[in-house]
């Protein structure tokens, strides 16, 4: 796999279906023309991704076009840093936006033109009841509501107030601009719908413009009507929205896009509400918002997820109308399958422990040219350094090993990735009894690491060599939370007290070979025996060399599929 972007939604499922009739019938004229419509309200997450995908691969399916579209409606929780973060994510997932890159306050003026229309046609209302009398008014799911007493003022009225509250004469929440639908309506949201509250607050681009703001209903179908969308995609919780959007649109008889809902992403262990991730932040329960423990596209580009998987994982996944729970295993599953093949094999040693080879010439060095995919020479080889003192895993040692034990022993014999077979003959311990020196011997004739009479030799390690060796730190990152399901809290409890506490442990001290000596930042890497490893994006320097561990390489996934599979 590679990272050019091959159309992440090419597989069959309703919205293709729709689509295709819509074109075979010649009802848009042809065109398809979709939007991603993202909050600038904090950063974007795997869920976001998967809308990504499937309105810019759509959109590039069907050779049509597809907006960036940012719904800036609420300016006391958005940011132009959010902004940035968003347009930074949907480029690198593969998707180009082209000129069409657009903004809810890009339409502020149109969209007051059309609340003023709704008004003169009796169809909106300036209400000013309390924030409590509304919701007392409002009704339940089993209580129809009541009008309000302010419903049947007169349209001069209502334009007068409207105009006063634009103009900052009231504070805010002292009225609101309803839509005039059904307030016994079953569909909570067809029951005289905010249409525009006051909110005194500057916004991210329009400054203090405006002091009145559209509500998000409000202002989502108008946006796509605007820019003329022909399927407008949203996710479930949308649907009972859908009547609210067709009304609006249908009382000002303009152009009138389809909404379409299908099923959001939730993914096992994990969080995909942005309000949960921003406490995460906030309250430093994480290093932000690209803490690579977080399920934020940003995130798991620092931890060394590529574009190419994450678009693949989505085309997994499909498109569906009900909403289930996706195994995090199978995204790590199409984690591995992408590094298998776009990782070099390199050698790092996490926990070093010391080897002297006493009978290797003193002031000596050697060198042993590897693949850095083995068995695919023609991807590159690289020389590895080799001499006297090199250094191993101090797991890879046990004084008293097990029967079955196939790594480094008193008196047993392994082979050393690419170089050689060498025994273990002394043990040196300092005066607590730790373990800081093996004193080795090796076997000349092995170089390469073949037996050079046919003995077997099962163990195999990576190492490094001492003088060689590139100092670097290592950040081994796991699931930020221990259950299937952290909001499935009870009896009051936070989802944050299924944190996994031990999911960053940073290790200093680690040594890697000489050809990881100025890997770039975002440089993808499989440690041999270990697990996929990538460049710091940040905090890698010249000076200091930072590898998060993106993904160990046991994969249970590849196995349930072996096991299904053999059914």
């Amino acid at each position: 796999m590679n990272e050019t972007n091959d159309n992440p939604q090419s597989r069959s499922n309703f919205i293709v279906e729709i689509i295709e009739q819509d074109l075979k019938t010649g009802k848009w004229g042809g065109r398809v023309a979709t939007r991603f419509p993202p909050e600038p309200n904090g950063y974007l997450h795997i869920g976001h991704a998967k809308a990504i995908c499937l309105s810019f691969g759509l959109a590039q399916k069907y050779g049509g076009t597809c907006n960036l579209r940012f719904d800036d409606t609420n300016p006391t929780k958005e940011d132009a840093e959010y902004v940035e973060s968003i347009k930074e994510d949907v480029s690198w997932l593969g998707f180009d936006w082209g000129d069409r890159m657009f903004f809810a306050s890009d339409y502020f003026k149109t969209m007051h033109e059309y609340a003023v229309k709704l008004i003169e046609d009796g169809k909106a209302y300036v209400d000013s009841l309390s924030a409590e009398e509304t919701a007392a008014y409002r009704g339940d799911y089993n209580r129809p509501g009541k009008n309000s007493p302010h419903r049947d003022r007169s349209v001069e009225e209502n334009l007068d107030l409207f105009s006063r509250m634009k103009n900052g004469e009231f504070e805010d929440g002292e009225h609101l601009l309803r839509a005039k639908i059904d307030m016994t309506s079953p569909n909570m949201n067809m029951r005289d719908p905010a249409i525009y509250r006051i909110r005194h607050a500057s916004h991210h681009r329009t400054g203090d413009e405006w002091c009145i703001y559209p509500m998000y209903d409000w202002a989502h179908g108008l946006e796509d009507s605007i820019e003329q969308i022909t399927h407008s995609l949203c996710t479930l919780e949308f649907e009972n929205h859908r009547p609210l959007y067709d009304w609006f649109l249908e009382q000002l008889d303009v152009y009138h896009p389809q909404q379409i809902e299908f099923a959001r992403l939730n993914l096992s262990y994990t969080v995909m509400s942005k309000r949960k991730l921003l406490d995460l932040v906030s309250d430093d329960l994480v290093n932000g918002w690209d803490d690579p423990r977080m399920p934020t596209i940003s995130g798991f580009r620092r931890r060394g997820y590529t574009a190419a998987a994450i678009r693949n994982f989505c085309d997994r996944i499909g498109v569906a109308k009900r909403d289930n729970t996706v195994d995090l295993a199978l995204l790590e599953h199409t984690i591995r399958e992408d590094l298998n093949e776009t990782s070099p094999r390199v050698m790092a040693v996490l926990d070093p422990l010391k080897i002297v080879i006493e009978n290797y010439p003193e002031g000596e060095q050697e060198e042993f040219e590897a693949p850095y995919f083995p068995g695919q020479e023609e991807r590159g080889t690289r020389a590895i350094p080799f001499s006297r003192e090199i250094f191993v895993e101090r797991d890879d040692f046990r004084e008293e090993a097990p029967r079955k034990w196939r790594r480094l022993a008193p008196g047993k014999e392994v082979r050393l990735r690419y170089a050689c077979l060498i025994t273990c003959n002394e043990v040196i311990k300092d005066e607590n009894g730790e373990v800081t020196e093996l004193r080795c011997t090796w076997d000349p004739e092995s170089r390469g690491g073949t037996s050079p009479d046919g003995r077997k030799v099962r163990g195999t390690l990576h190492w490094v060599n001492a003088s060689t060796a590139v100092m670097t730190e290592v950040r081994q990152y796991d699931r930020l939370f221990n259950v299937i399901n952290p909001l499935a809290v009870e009896d009051g409890h936070s989802f944050v007290e299924h944190i996994n506490h031990s999911s960053c442990e940073i290790l200093t001290g680690c040594l890697a070979e000489p050809s990881l000596a100025g890997a770039k930042p975002e440089s993808r890497f499989q440690f041999e025996r270990i697990g996929y490893f990538c460049v710091d994006r940040y905090d890698s320097t010249d000076d200091k060399l930072v590898f998060n561990r993106t993904i160990t390489l046991r994969d249970s996934w590849a196995k349930i599929e072996k096991k299904l599979g053999g059914k």
